[in-house]
């Protein structure tokens, strides 16, 4: 899905050689694959394709295609288990992650191989993403627009049953492509809601992991939807930090009261200005409402990088000057790299039957976005059609797996509580807290060593967690060249 989609919500160009059919101890005919070049990649991985039931219980019926990409150990001659990487959102595709993974994970790459699978309903799996109106732009659209018309247009762009792009199929998906590979088991790393499916696939088929490593988690048992409280955590956290930095507290003493002023001035009626286009140059219009500052705001508390920004963006804002919001803006410019259709049909089925009245209240009751992060799933969950899971599905986790847990102290959206609750269940793991980590924390090179160290060692709970301690503290811009 394009920009309107994405901005409510908060790389890849393939060249291949000559197709080559694989090996499989079951001649496995339904599989191909070739040697190719993934863009920001510029040494030779394979893609491949397998063709699997879009139901399960149907083995006759329809086939889709599942598309896959392997990034190849450095060296191969210790024989080490793959890694397979499940995205997040739900919505994300993994092998349009395929060049940040390649750098990011290049630790865990000088002796596995990484296997990345695009999740039916995304990348070039079967996508379900939606055209939309060329005209809109990021600059001009506001989440409070999102009508209902756009969602019936949008379902009736998708083919096939969408009952069958749930997380389970996901997963029977995801163990296929293990088995058409030849590997007896694997290591899986879950992202966010990569973790939730990491979860499913414990359940689903335990004997083909040797061990998983579940990073910024979604618990079966927390329905994702719910984010108001867990947003206000991340942003009171960043409010204090501030107080605690002696620049930040010099140059914005009153930031938490600027913030609700600049609420209150949204909540009477939006801003309209003409702007330069960040990228064109051209005049373009920019339209800010209340909702567009929060959910703005909120996508900056996922990153390091981004947080530093964030009482700058507020305190100019109070004052008027809007252009700092919109170069964070800018930055998502393009897509966020989400097919929302999944995301939607993962969501309204598997999650927000879940949710309570209660449950919805007790989230909006937070000083940040209130009730802000429910009003997507809330008017498009009623139009979009429905199926059931299994009975199984929101059963708590208990498989004897080594499994670390891994959780930043400042995540807007899976807070350490959240790997609390998956630990309590699992018989054999480690939890560990990075306090100056928000979202991913495999983000840093501290994480990926010590997701290292565990695949190696298969122990979670003695891991050498001493670089943990040499994140910095965050620190925050306070002024709009720089910090002097």
């Amino acid at each position: 899905m394009k920009l309107k989609w994405q901005s409510l919500f908060a790389l890849s160009l393939l060249s291949c050689s000559s197709l080559t059919w694989a090996e499989d101890t079951n001649n496995n005919t339904n599989l191909t694959l070739e040697s190719c070049h993934l863009s920001g990649i510029k040494s030779q991985v394979q893609c491949g394709k397998l063709q699997v039931p879009e139901n399960y219980a149907l083995t006759t019926g329809e086939q889709i295609s599942v598309n896959f990409a392997v990034l190849p150990a450095i060296d191969k001659s210790q024989n080490k288990a793959p890694l397979m990487f499940l995205a997040g959102g739900p919505g994300q595709a993994s092998v349009e992650l395929a060049s940040h993974i390649f750098k990011t994970f290049n630790e865990i790459r000088k002796s596995h191989d990484i296997i990345l699978v695009d999740q039916r309903g995304t990348g070039n799996s079967h996508p379900l993403e939606c055209d939309e109106n060329p005209v809109n732009n990021v600059y001009e659209i506001i989440p409070e627009d999102f009508s209902e018309q756009e969602i019936k247009d949008c379902l009736a762009q998708f083919k096939g049953d969408l009952s069958q792009y749930n997380s389970e199929n996901a997963i029977r998906d995801f163990d296929a492509v293990r088995r058409a590979l030849g590997h007896e088991k694997i290591h899986i790393y879950g992202g966010s809601y990569g973790t939730r499916a990491g979860l499913v696939y414990m359940r689903m088929f335990p004997d083909s992991l040797k061990s998983v490593v579940l990073d910024s988690v979604g618990p079966i048992e927390v329905p994702i939807g719910t984010f108001g409280q867990s947003a206000a955590r991340s942003f009171n956290l960043l409010l204090e930090n501030c107080q605690n930095d002696e620049s930040c507290k010099t140059a914005y003493p009153a930031l938490a009261d600027e913030f609700k002023a600049v609420v209150t001035r949204l909540e009477q009626a939006p801003v309209k200005l003409e702007i330069a286009h960040p990228r064109l140059g051209s005049k373009t219009n920019f339209v800010l409402s209340r909702s567009k500052f929060i959910s703005n705001l909120r996508l900056q508390l996922y990153s390091m990088e981004t947080r530093t920004l964030v009482p700058l963006v507020i305190h100019q804002a109070f004052l008027g000057n809007y252009q700092p919001l919109v170069g964070l803006i800018a930055m998502s410019d393009g897509g966020m790299g989400m097919y929302v259709g999944l995301t939607l049909n993962i969501v309204c089925n598997e999650d927000l039957p879940k949710i309570t009245q209660t449950m919805f209240h007790a989230d909006a009751n937070n000083n940040f976005g209130g009730s802000d992060s429910h009003s997507t799933w809330l008017k498009a969950c009623p139009l979009w059609p429905k199926y059931s899971v299994s009975d199984e599905f929101y059963q708590s986790v208990t498989a004897n797996i080594p499994t670390l847990i891994l959780s930043g102290n400042l995540d807007p959206v899976t807070p350490p509580s959240n790997g609390d609750k998956t630990a309590e269940t699992l018989p054999n793991n480690h939890h560990i807290i990075s306090k100056n980590n928000s979202h991913i924390v495999a983000s840093t090179t501290c994480g990926v060593n010590i997701i290292n160290e565990f695949l190696t060692t298969l122990d979670p709970k003695n891991l050498d967690e001493t670089c943990l301690t040499e994140l910095k503290s965050e620190t925050f811009m306070t002024h709009l060249n720089g910090n002097l």
